[in-house]
């Protein structure tokens, strides 16, 4: 890692049909090998199922599923005198974002649906409820922060 400068923000443009940059980093994650118009494909198309089956704006539910999967605190290693430590700190804003949209896709792809729409969609609605496996990972990762709270003191 370099100590003279920070890296730039590279600066994303807003998603076509909902103006949110947050959609359009959602959809850069899901995209693979650069293939953007099947990424937007299926982030719209899951929208689209969402919509049908909650009768809410797609929008402000995939939100509150990013606000339900999003964690406050995590582990990190420590290494203290020889013995490594489980130390809970909170999480950034921008970390807590990257987070919820990683957990989020990586749920949606394991789940048994025939098509990735289908898989987005139902972890969409499954999160926005609280519950679903990307919730389960923010509920684990709580949990174990909670369970090193004694080690909180090797905050750095």
């Amino acid at each position: 890692m370099s100590r003279r400068h920070k890296a730039e923000k590279r600066e994303i443009n807003p998603d076509p049909k909902f103006g949110d940059l947050v959609v359009t980093k959602f959809m850069n994650a899901i995209m693979l090998d650069g293939k953007k118009s099947v990424a937007e494909n299926i982030v719209y198309g899951a929208f689209d199922v969402v919509q049908g089956k909650s009768k809410q704006e797609p929008l402000t539910v995939f939100h509150s599923a990013l606000d339900n999967i999003a964690p406050h605190v995590e582990v990190r290693s420590r290494r203290v005198g020889g013995a490594t430590y489980q130390v809970p700190v909170d999480v950034r804003p921008e970390r807590r974002q990257a987070l919820a949209i990683r957990w989020l896709i990586a749920a949606a792809r394991k789940r048994n649906e025939t098509t990735m729409i289908d898989r987005l969609s139902g972890e969409l609605l499954d999160a926005s409820n609280n519950r679903g496996s990307a919730v389960k990972k923010r509920e684990d990762t709580h949990k174990m922060a909670d369970a090193n709270r004694a080690f909180s003191h090797y905050r750095w």
